[in-house]
């Protein structure tokens, strides 16, 4: 039931006020002893020339109780509290009847949307940082294709720019072919390091790499082998991790892949009136939006990321005709964004509104700073491992004669992980800790997952539920806050999309343990008063199953059965 309409429209039949106007007056109270619902009279009074205290008393006494198990005044507020037995039954069998789909929508039905993620450099190590944008894109993704957006995931990879000038310099220089057969990316990280080492003792390697970079691009047959190999072994190690993540994309069109078309996108800057010479480099410029000028074109004719942004968009809006085009990069490229986006409002694309940079803070321990150019990163592949490794560590000593051990561990330990990058806004930064995120206590993945896990032993203990559930039954504080908690799931991942939020989602699942774990720990279910009680709480277990198991399927997270 929309209790939301039901009390717009029946506080409409005595109130000159649109719909709407009452609607969106209508507030959750702070405290559930102050009612569900409530509506304040304030802005009443001018209409009705009264005080809001005597009109929600007046109100009080004209209001239908239908659906309700009372209306009370308090000062100024209209109070509403639900009749728990109806909404209990029309929320546990709503998600019991619609199962995997509960919670969705065909909202976003004939809307295409295009979400560029994940994106690694290739010829460089997949490191923790990606999992971020990573686990958002991927989050992003199943939660918009739940609402009916029918979604094409992008890897946009870094396979183009001046640092494979320096890494085939870097090659031709100190490559070891074994190493790099054997174990690529290290041996690339350790060249392309090295690379850097050496330029800061000799300059004029910098210029050699651009020169091996400007080869690449004007197609010239070596550097074009070498920058093959390089993608190939890249994306044939990054495919390693993916398939731990149960990750996939529809596209890996990465920057190289918009090499031929950016001649036609600086030929329409240009036609515009918008191309301008700055110190030798073609730049649009952006004075009036207070920014840095937008570089199409170095001062040595090479392409930069603008220009390869600008025919990405143009490409994408052509074959996908997109409703949203969401950017999962991280904050520090903020700029870089609005000059792209800007630079395309100036081009008449009036659909550059629709394109949307969402950003993510960094990844830090405390003990230590990541940095490519130095080599010290930390391998994805390694983190995801060792996190399986202490997760069998926890089962073998709380449950060793768990079947399936390694599997539960695998789900747990990656589903950890994920959970952490996902668990705060995502400007928030990251900063690792084991022991808070493999705790089976407080707010973490494998905490959600035990939950999950707790009910569907009660499950199996007590096996299916049949025949006719007396609802009134659930009427304990804890029970009836659970059912509230379940019924906003809907709601949860329209903010999530609304904001390109995926936290919310995971905030809310945590609600949902949490709350489970209050009613599990409160109401008895193995020994309840009478086996109508009993029914009524099972029906409330299998929903929240469902909830759990619905909400970490759209993180990217797996359930287990048992723990």
């Amino acid at each position: 039931m929309n209790y939301k309409k039901i009390i717009t429209e029946r506080i409409h039949e005595h109130v000159d006020m649109p719909l709407e106007n009452i609607q969106v007056l209508i507030e959750i109270p702070p405290r559930p002893d102050m009612g569900d619902f409530a509506f304040p009279c304030f802005q009443l009074a001018k209409i009705l020339k009264k005080s809001p205290n005597m009109i929600a008393e007046e109100l009080k006494d004209k209001l239908s109780n239908q659906g309700f198990e009372k209306i009370e005044n308090l000062g100024p507020y209209l109070n509403f509290f639900v009749d728990k037995s109806i909404f209990s039954k029309n929320t546990l069998e709503k998600v019991l009847n619609e199962g995997d789909k509960y919670g969705s929508s065909q909202i976003g039905k004939g809307k295409n949307v295009v979400i560029e993620y994940s994106s690694p450099n290739i010829a460089k190590p997949f490191h923790v940082g990606h999992l971020f944008s990573t686990s958002i894109g991927n989050s992003l993704y199943k939660i918009m294709c739940f609402q009916g957006y029918n979604c094409e995931r992008v890897n946009h990879l870094g396979d183009w720019g001046t640092q494979f000038g320096k890494l085939i310099s870097a090659y031709k220089r100190w490559v070891n072919e074994e190493s790099l057969e054997k174990e690529p990316i290290k041996e690339l990280l350790r060249i392309y390091v090295k690379f850097h080492d050496e330029a800061e003792k000799d300059p004029s390697l910098e210029e050699e790499g651009r020169m091996h970079f400007k080869r690449l691009e004007d197609g010239c047959e070596e550097e074009v082998r070498l920058w093959k190999r390089f993608r190939d072994l890249s994306l044939k190690e990054f495919q390693k991790v993916y398939d731990m993540l149960n990750v996939s994309f529809d596209s890996y069109a990465g920057e190289s892949f918009y090499g031929d078309k950016m001649n036609d996108v600086i030929k329409e800057i240009e036609e515009k009136g918008l191309l301008t010479e700055s110190n030798g480099a073609k730049v649009v410029m952006l004075d009036e939006y207070n920014m840095p000028p937008c570089i199409i074109k170095k001062s040595d004719g090479a392409t930069i990321y603008a220009t390869r942004d600008l025919a990405a968009a143009m490409y994408r809006k052509k074959k996908y005709d997109f409703y949203k085009s969401i950017y999962v990069v991280g904050l520090e490229q903020s700029l870089h964004f609005k000059q792209v986006f800007t630079t395309l409002k100036l081009m008449g694309h009036d659909w550059s509104k629709d394109c949307k940079h969402v950003g993510f803070g960094l990844v830090r321990f405390s003990d230590r700073k990541l940095s490519t150019r130095k080599g010290e990163v930390i391998f994805l592949e390694d983190l995801l491992k060792e996190s399986v490794e202490k997760t069998m560590e926890v089962i073998n000593s709380k449950n060793p004669d768990l079947i399936d051990k390694e599997e539960v561990a695998k789900k747990v330990g990656i589903g950890a992980v994920i959970f952490t990058y996902l668990k705060n806004n995502r400007e928030r930064d990251i900063v690792f800790n084991w022991n808070e995120m493999l705790s089976f206590d407080g707010e973490t993945g494998p905490y959600v997952q035990y939950s999950y896990a707790r009910g569907k032993s009660v499950l199996r203990k007590l096996g299916e539920i049949s025949g006719e559930v007396d609802y009134s039954k659930l009427n304990t504080k804890e029970e009836f806050e659970l059912v509230k908690t379940l019924d906003g799931f809907n709601k949860a991942i329209m903010n999530s999309i609304d904001k390109l939020e995926p936290s919310i989602v995971t905030r809310y699942v945590i609600d949902v343990a949490k709350s489970f774990n209050k009613f599990y720990n409160h109401c008895n279910i193995m020994n309840a008063e009478d086996k109508e009680t009993k029914k009524a709480r099972l029906r409330l277990v299998k929903a929240t199953c469902q909830v759990i198991k619905n909400a970490l399927k759209i993180l990217g997270i797996e359930v287990v059965e048992e723990m």
